[in-house]
């Protein structure tokens, strides 16, 4: 059995939902993009949705349209992909790494006291793999020091934190449609936001600046010329892709109740296995489990590369855990050594094992007793 470490879920729907911009000739950005933008901002609660090529290209966007620039530093935890943190290099800004919780991975708010100085300018929470940050504990920080906050969200479209969804009553929170997610459009992004002028802003800088969007210039019954007042960017979501991400942002509830129902499985199941832990959530959040991530302890008879390896050899995927991004050369050769102990521990040790919406009983079961085999009961 080849078991992978996960798998997109797209059906006949999505298949046929790009056909009506194909057949229009609209299939850069237009009325799908908004009718997609409308429908992610329904759901999370959020007066905008901004949508963007990718979460990457949302991250950069929303520094930029706040003012981060040259001379600022944006405080980043490093356990987290590094497109969180190369956002802000982008800007160029300087990124100020800190430390997560132990139990969640997520950004922990007192450290991110103690690294602010006069040059911070904003905070960057993660969702650390579908898991709400404690994002009420870094905005009485923001507030107090009067610094902005960036969401990085990525994988948490349909998480909650105290009973609202990520994405609700937020300056701005970035998500992403990448495959690996819970919902994808292929690649792509999108900016929630309850700010009017910051989505003004947000959706020219998207199109490189332009004044009048080519969508109201060719909806006008005259001739409208744009001018370009500032320059911006060419991070634009297309009609093709949103359309497939109209149809997914319907199933989301349906793929969010499918991935918790595997996740709570492994939750019951391995205890029972000798050297790993699983995943912490807190009471005040609900996780959309993008990921499945095991902590291999003390007692975990095999290194993590070994595991990783044998349980390959039986058809099953696993990945890493998270990087620690301060650790790559990008950053070693910009910031020298920075110490983050718990991060640096946390990238060594997790793992992730394979969970996907359409997962099956068998393919759980295989995945679960390999784990039992390579590594013995508790």
């Amino acid at each position: 059995m080849n078991v992978p470490i996960t798998k997109p879920t797209l059906g006949e729907e999505e298949a046929q939902a790009p056909l009506a911009s194909i057949r229009t000739g609209w299939v850069t950005q237009g009325p799908k993009v908004a009718e997609f933008e409308k429908a992610v901002a329904a759901y999370v609660g959020a007066k905008h949705g901004v949508a963007t090529s990718s979460c990457t290209t949302g991250l950069h966007l929303a520094l930029h349209a706040i003012g981060i620039g040259p001379g600022d530093e944006v405080i980043v935890p490093s356990l987290t992909f590094i497109a969180s943190a190369n956002a802000v290099l982008y800007t160029g800004a300087d990124v100020v790494f800190c430390e997560v919780d132990r139990r969640t991975f997520n950004i922990e708010p007192a450290d991110v006291e103690r690294r602010i100085t006069k040059r911070t300018k904003a905070i960057m929470p993660v969702d650390q793999i579908g898991l709400a940050c404690d994002i009420d504990a870094i905005n009485v920080i923001a507030k107090r020091r009067g610094l902005d906050v960036v969401e990085d969200a990525a994988p948490a479209i349909g998480a909650t934190y105290k009973g609202a969804k990520v994405g609700s009553g937020a300056h701005q929170v970035v998500f992403s449609f990448h495959p690996r997610k819970v919902i994808t459009t292929g690649e792509g992004g999108m900016i929630t936001t309850d700010d009017d002028d910051l989505a003004a802003r947000l959706r020219t800088l998207r199109q490189h600046g332009m004044s009048v969007s080519d969508v109201a210039r060719h909806q006008a019954d005259k001739v409208i010329i744009e001018d370009y007042p500032e320059i911006g960017f060419n991070y634009r979501l297309n009609d093709i892709q949103a359309s497939i991400g109209i149809v997914q942002i319907r199933r989301l509830d349906e793929l969010l109740a499918a991935r918790r129902e595997r996740a709570e499985r492994y939750n019951r199941e391995l205890p029972t296995v000798r050297g790993i832990e699983i995943p912490y959530v807190p009471p005040y959040a609900e996780h959309t489990y993008q990921s499945y991530m095991l902590t291999l302890t003390k007692d975990c008879p095999l290194e993590r590369e070994e595991l990783m390896t044998r349980m390959l050899r039986r058809g099953i995927a696993t990945r890493r855990g998270i990087m620690a991004s301060h650790l790559e050369k990008t950053y070693t050769t910009r910031y020298g050594k920075v110490s983050l102990p718990v991060t640096e521990e946390a990238a060594r040790t997790t793992m992730l094992i394979p969970l996907y919406a359409t997962m099956t009983e068998d393919e759980q079961t295989y995945v679960i007793e390999a784990l039992r085999e390579e590594l013995g009961p508790a």
